[in-house]
C-alpha cells in the first residue's frame, strides 16, 4: 500500500510539474521560429525576396535550415540557434558565392 501510495503521489506530482514546462524558444522547439529567422536572413543576403523553406533539420543546439532563392529555387543554406541568431549563410550550388 505504501508503494502505490508513493506511485501515485509521483504521478500526480509529475503532472502538475509538466504542466509548468515553459517553452524557452530553444532551436529544437521552435523550428518555424528557426525557418521564418533563415527566410529573412537568406533573402537580405542575396536580395531576393522570393524565398521557401525546402527542407529544415533541427540538431542539437541549432536547425539547419535549406531555403530555395528565385524562381528556380536555388537552394540556400541557413543555420538557427535558439537564440535567433543566424548564420552559415551560403548558397548550396555556388559554394558560397552570390
Amino acid at each position: 500500500m505504501n508503494t502505490t501510495f508513493k506511485l501515485a503521489s509521483c504521478v500526480i506530482f509529475g503532472t502538475f510539474l509538466s504542466a509548468c514546462v515553459e517553452d524557452t524558444g530553444s532551436a529544437s522547439s521552435s523550428p518555424n521560429r528557426a525557418n521564418q529567422d533563415c527566410l529573412a536572413a537568406v533573402a537580405e543576403t542575396t536580395g531576393n525576396s522570393q524565398v521557401k523553406v525546402l527542407s529544415s533539420e533541427a540538431r542539437e543546439a541549432n536547425i539547419l535550415v535549406i531555403v530555395g532563392v528565385g524562381p528556380d529555387a536555388a537552394p540556400w543554406q541557413c543555420i538557427t540557434y535558439g537564440d535567433g541568431t543566424t548564420e552559415g549563410i551560403m548558397s548550396l550550388t555556388n559554394e558560397g558565392t552570390l
